[in-house]
């Protein structure tokens, strides 16, 4: 395993990190018990979840992962191995049966004291908020469009005020964004350096070869201002497995199950890309799926690469991307490809 650390701390981190959002709802807890067994047995020591997982969200589920990994912190008395990062539910339609008072003290206050309960810890590692209140462009919409009846107020300060309260508590060490724009991290950066406040350690985003947008202005503010990119979605929700290659869709697959993910890594370009990806990994023997990862590994702004998988045989390939190192020639030609269908999948 390679490691790095958490940027501006102390906290070591393996490159690859453990996602969990599919553990009680795809997964089973005994499936996610062998999961974090076999990855912390490979050098893997970062795991992240949210309380708003597993996903699809729904009421009926939520929270089950964070319970799922505290029982297996109960199980095992492995606390202590892993870094832990967790995040609160953002506003909307979408987390209205979580809280619809978003980012208030309050809120805070209630997610991160249930997170630890769920957890069975005394302190999250890294805690991160979700996604923006305000209305941006994330989650798959590519450009920003203003909405001058957006009623969000700016809180910045507020925010980083209410975390550094649960950080003198003892309650989280290093805080983190999620879904994020460039604007949106200047501010939390320019409210920490004014106010003597806690400082943004990293940034988790969705990055892969179908979805490179943060190579634009965000790429540069991670470098410049250290904060550290956790990548989701790496294989473009498994796109980039190759398994949905032709028009199929393997039973029990996620687009089989929640076939409304699909769409976004669906379209003729994304479909196309997809295809001659495979055919560079194809020439160089190596999968797909390691070649989508080992890109990702490689990026200078990475602190993490966040995997899931379903079962044990996708995680193990998932894990040993991180012992693959592409070429100058293999970058190269994805690059080429990338030019020709630039950011399909946003």
């Amino acid at each position: 395993m390679k490691y790095t650390t958490l940027p501006n701390s102390n906290i070591k981190v393996s490159k690859i990190c453990l996602g969990t959002m599919t553990w009680g709802n795809q997964n089973t807890q005994a499936e996610g018990f062998s999961q974090m067994d076999y990855a912390l047995n490979q050098g893997v020591n970062f795991f992240d979840t949210a309380e708003l997982y597993p996903v699809p969200a729904n009421a009926e589920t939520y929270a089950e992962t964070e319970r799922i990994i505290g029982n297996w912190f109960k199980k095992t008395g492995n606390r202590d191995q892993v870094v832990l990062a967790s995040k609160i539910a953002g506003s909307g339609d979408y987390t209205a049966h979580v809280r619809t008072n978003g980012f208030s003290p309050s809120a805070l206050k209630e997610a991160v004291n249930n997170s630890l309960k769920r957890l069975q810890t005394d302190y999250i590692d890294l805690y991160q908020l979700h996604w923006p209140e305000r209305q941006t462009n994330f989650f798959g919409v590519r450009d920003y469009k203003h909405n001058p009846d957006d009623a969000w107020t700016d809180n910045f300060k507020e925010i980083l005020e209410t975390l550094n309260g649960f950080i003198n508590e003892g309650k989280i060490r290093e805080i983190g964004i999620s879904n994020e724009k460039a604007w949106g991290t200047m501010r939390y950066l320019e409210e920490s350096k004014t106010n003597s406040l806690p400082r943004v350690s990293t940034i988790q985003n969705a990055y892969s070869l179908l979805n490179r947008t943060f190579e634009g202005d965000l790429a540069e503010l991670s470098i410049r201002e250290n904060v550290g990119l956790l990548a989701y979605s790496p294989l473009a929700s498994g796109s980039l497995s190759g398994k949905y290659m032709n028009g199929k869709v393997p039973k029990n697959s996620r687009f089989d199950l929640f076939p409304r993910f699909s769409g976004r890594y669906s379209s003729p370009q994304a479909i196309e890309a997809t295809k001659a990806y495979f055919k560079i990994a194809k020439a160089h023997d190596i999968s797909l799926t390691q070649m989508s990862l080992a890109f990702i590994n490689q990026q200078p702004f990475i602190t993490g690469n966040i995997i899931g998988a379903t079962n044990l045989e996708q995680l193990k390939e998932n894990i040993d991307s991180i012992n693959i190192t592409l070429s100058d020639a293999i970058i190269e030609q994805i690059n080429e490809v990338h030019n020709t269908y630039p950011n399909p999948a946003p």
